[in-house]
This record gives structure tokens, C-alpha cells and sequence, in this order.
């Protein structure tokens, strides 16, 4: 069994977090959300993942390496142009040798990958597509399927009443022979072009539908939102988790005020007077200074939160500053290297880079 992880899109809708950082490594508590899926593939017995890359691969493949520290092997085949999902794939059809996974690369799923192979081999179709049912799949492509898990029909964000409400998870199993369905050295699409063309010839793809975790991280309000599900539970992660102080390793606690949960990276300062959490992760290296307010908000690497400033609500990427007595209002971005000056009240929802500001 192989895995090939999607991870050459550009993570536009992350924008500005992915300027300079592919959304692959985004962080998820500390950690690059790829190595969260990595560590995932890999419990569950697939050794040799494959990765397409795309945008700014070297920033993954200097991280990951050859995968030995994940007790993995890794191939990374960097794509010229975008080739869509079903582009990507055929694109590596030269390594796989077996039945494979693809997973997509901005979903965090508490999915049961054995579980999934077992249902897999039992049904013997050329795929099978992990489903989450929702209550309203306007927003996706629902999967039709019938009482046995076969699929019929896919219907891309229906409107009116909507033939299911099992939508596509992006996480699919399957065999080589899915590959010769694939044109090669162009942009496709598996969701449009290939399950249906695979449907349409007759071969079986299954859904396997569970009500396990699972998120689309590709929007800023939805990271957020991860990571208050990642606090309360939601997905087992190599944490402490629950409603405390999650410490990261060789951090310690530090004098200013913590309401959990919170998690604390290495190196991090919380002045005397300052108030951190609930719902907080500050990156390695923070420095939150006295009469500071942080809550609800996701702080990378090396930020600095200056005397009396407020963020609610937020993310702000790596070595930003934020002035004293500013405030940054809920939904809101702050870009990497960013300095807010003092007093600075960022209207809610703004999306901050170096040259300045822009909203929506």
C-alpha cells in the first residue's frame, strides 16, 4: 500500500499565511499540518508516500527530507504546470505499484485508514471514496450511491432539494488500474472527469461513508476553527489535550496570566499582566507583553504582541509585530514579517501584508 498526499496547490484562499509558506506546512499546533498526515499514513502501515509538489516544494522537501525521521520513504515529483487532482496522480503513475491512497492536502479527518482498506478489499471495486454526510451539500458535490455503497452519480454543489447528502471527503483508495482512465500531460480533474468517466465504463467505485472528524482547511476561519476542535478533542494528537495548558517540549510556564487551554511552544514569553487564552497556540519564540490580550487566535513562530494590544479571533503569521495599544479584530490575517504599529485598530476581517491592507 502507497499514499500519494496532493500538495502542489498554492493555498490561495489562505492568502496572506501562504506567501512564502506552502500550505502543506502550515502549522497545526505547532506542527506542519503534512507531517500531521504523514504521522497518520504511517500509523496506519503505509511506509512510502509520494508527494506532488508544486508550489515552493523546496520548503517541504528541505523540512521532510527523505522521510527517515518519520520512519517513511518519500518521493516528491514536482509538477512544471498544475495538473488538478486526477493531473497530479497520473503524473506518478511510474511509482505506484499496488493499491494506493490519495488524500487531499487541506483535509483534517480523524478517518480510520485500516478500517478503510478492510472495506476496501471486502467490495473489490476499482475505488472507494471516503463520504461525510451533511445536511447541506449545496456547498460540495454530492455522491449518489445506493444501499450497497455503489456509486451512480456525482452531482457538483446541487441546488434544490439534492439527490444525497453524502459528500466527498477527499480521501480515495485505489487500484492501479484507475490510472489508464487518467489522460496524461494535461490539467484533470478526478472528481468531474475521472470517477464519472470510470462510472460511465461500468466499473464499481464504492463509498465508504463515516461520521468521523473532518475539515477543510483551506479557509482561514475554518483553521481556526480546527484548532478549537483539536483542544476540545475532536482528533487524538500526540498532546496532552483537553482543557489545560498543553506545554510543547522545553517550554515552561510563564508568569503572565494563561486561561485554558492553551499551548505554549518553546521559548515563549508572557509578561507579568498579560492575559493568553482560551483557545490559544503561541508558536516557539512569542513574546506577549505586559497588559497584552490574546484569545481565540493562532500565533506562529516569533511573534511579538506589544504592551496593552488586543487580538481576538485571528491568525498572525511568523516574526510579526503588533504595536502597544493596538487592536486586531476578529477574522482577521496578519502576513509573515507584518508590523502593526502603535494603536493600529484593524477593522474585522482584514487580510494584512507587508505593502498594507486589504479586506474581505
Amino acid at each position: 500500500m502507497q499514499a500519494i498526499v496532493l500538495v502542489g496547490g498554492e493555498g490561495t484562499r489562505l492568502r496572506p499565511l501562504t506567501y512564502g509558506t506552502p500550505k502543506p506546512m502550515v502549522p497545526i499546533m505547532n506542527v506542519p499540518f503534512l507531517e500531521r498526515t504523514l504521522v497518520r499514513i504511517q500509523d496506519a502501515g503505509i511506509t512510502h508516500a509520494i508527494l506532488p509538489a508544486g508550489y515552493l516544494p523546496e520548503a517541504i522537501s528541505s523540512y521532510f527530507g527523505d522521510g527517515s525521521r518519520l520512519g517513511m520513504r518519500l518521493t516528491y515529483v514536482i509538477e512544471e504546470t498544475p495538473l488538478g487532482t486526477a493531473g497530479a496522480i497520473k503524473n506518478v503513475e511510474q511509482y505506484i505499484d499496488g493499491p494506493f491512497f490519495v488524500f487531499n492536502g487541506d483535509v483534517l479527518t480523524g478517518l480510520d485508514l485500516r478500517g478503510m482498506m478492510q472495506f476496501h478489499a471486502a467490495k473489490g471495486g476499482v475505488g472507494s471514496l471516503h463520504l461525510i454526510t451533511v445536511e447541506d451539500p449545496s456547498s460540495f458535490g454530492a455522491v449518489v450511491h445506493d444501499a450497497d455503497g455503489r456509486i451512480s452519480a456525482f452531482v457538483e454543489k446541487p441546488q434544490g432539494p439534492p439527490p444525497s447528502h453524502d459528500v466527498n471527503a477527499g480521501t480515495y483508495l485505489l487500484e492501479p488500474a484507475v490510472l489508464a482512465a487518467i489522460p496524461g500531460g494535461r490539467n484533470v480533474s478526478i472528481e468531474r472527469e475521472t470517477f464519472p468517466e470510470l462510472i460511465a465504463r461500468g466499473e464499481k467505485l464504492y463509498a465508504y461513508v463515516t461520521d468521523d472528524y473532518w475539515i477543510d482547511l483551506g479557509r482561514p476561519e475554518h483553521y481556526l476553527d480546527a484548532h478549537r476542535h483539536l483542544f476540545e478533542g475532536a482528533i487524538p494528537l500526540e498532546l496532552p489535550l483537553g482543557r489545560d495548558l498543553i506545554a510543547g517540549p522545553g517550554s515552561a510556564q510563564p508568569p503572565g496570566t494563561l486561561v485554558a487551554p492553551v499551548f505554549i511552544g518553546e521559548g515563549v514569553t508572557v509578561e507579568e499582566g498579560a492575559c493568553v487564552g482560551p483557545y490559544v497556540v503561541l508558536g516557539n519564540g512569542c513574546r506577549i507583553a505586559s497588559g497584552a490580550r490574546v484569545v481565540d487566535s493562532l500565533l506562529w513562530e516569533d511573534v511579538y504582541v506589544g504592551p496593552d494590544a488586543r487580538i481576538e479571533w485571528a491568525i498572525v503569521a511568523s516574526r510579526a509585530q503588533i504595536g502597544a495599544g493596538a487592536y486586531v479584530r476578529p477574522k482577521s490575517v496578519i502576513g509573515h514579517d507584518v508590523m502593526i504599529l502603535d494603536g493600529s485598530q484593524l477593522p474585522e476581517g482584514s487580510r494584512v501584508v507587508a505593502e498594507g491592507v486589504t479586506t474581505g
